[in-house]
């Protein structure tokens, strides 16, 4: 059987954090967006659950999360941090110049080529981050 995968909630309990009510419906927020939303949009989101959830309570939850290293902060060159919850697997982004959009993609070649480039170089992989920036392509593109 493969591992059940843990709540944010049950990291945040694991990493000794007290969860308030607050804290916990801005983890289920961030844990149920398919999108890498910013502050002002996950503390709208968390806002229609709880109305009394301010928007410096989201900053400092977003940052207690992120010092723990269960949720990652992506800087798109957008303007804005955006954030989502540790992936199981390794996987990098595109992202629409245009619109903003977040597209996770996960390359096996790409992969391998970042370990070859580090071995060539002398060295051994051990993390990476890889942001691919575009537009949508016109028709005479193609």
């Amino acid at each position: 059987m493969g591992q059940v995968e843990k709540t944010l909630e049950e990291l945040c309990v694991e990493r000794g954090m007290r969860m308030t009510e607050q804290r916990r419906v801005i983890a289920r927020v961030l844990e149920s967006s398919a999108d890498h939303p910013d502050v002002e949009e996950l503390y709208r989101r968390s806002a229609e659950v709880d109305p009394r959830i301010s928007i410096s309570t989201v900053y400092r939850t977003v940052k207690l999360f992120e010092d723990a290293g269960i949720i990652e902060r992506h800087d798109f060159r957008d303007g804005r941090s955006r954030y989502e919850t540790v992936p199981e697997e390794h996987h990098d982004h595109l992202i629409d110049l245009k619109n903003g959009t977040v597209i996770e993609f996960h390359s096996p070649e790409i992969e391998a080529l970042q370990e070859k480039i580090a071995r060539e170089h002398g060295f051994k992989l051990v993390d990476h981050r890889l942001e691919l920036y575009g537009v949508p392509l016109k028709k005479e593109d193609e």
